[in-house]
């Protein structure tokens, strides 16, 4: 399962879920602000290792890290993730 750590205040996480959302890609929405230090580190590390970026997507062992909601580049990630 894609698993999309994020928050509902910022756009691009929004964004990156109802594209999820129209593709009919199934995936577990996980509140970064409510994840247990550990996983937000996991995230953090994600991201260069300085702080957590949102929208990071992970998937079977292979992380995205957070970007800017771009539909074409997000689409071709998945594609390398494996995911569609």
């Amino acid at each position: 399962m894609l698993n999309v750590y994020a928050a509902m205040w910022c756009p691009h996480c929004v964004r990156t879920i109802e594209y999820l959302k129209s593709k009919n890609i199934q995936f577990t929405y996980l509140d970064i602000e409510k994840q247990p230090d550990d996983i937000v580190q996991k995230v953090i590390d994600a991201n260069g290792g300085e702080d957590w970026v949102i929208p990071t997507l992970e998937f079977k062992g292979k992380w995205r890290e957070g970007k800017v909601f771009n539909a074409a580049e997000l689409e071709r990630d998945l594609k390398e993730m494996g995911v569609i």
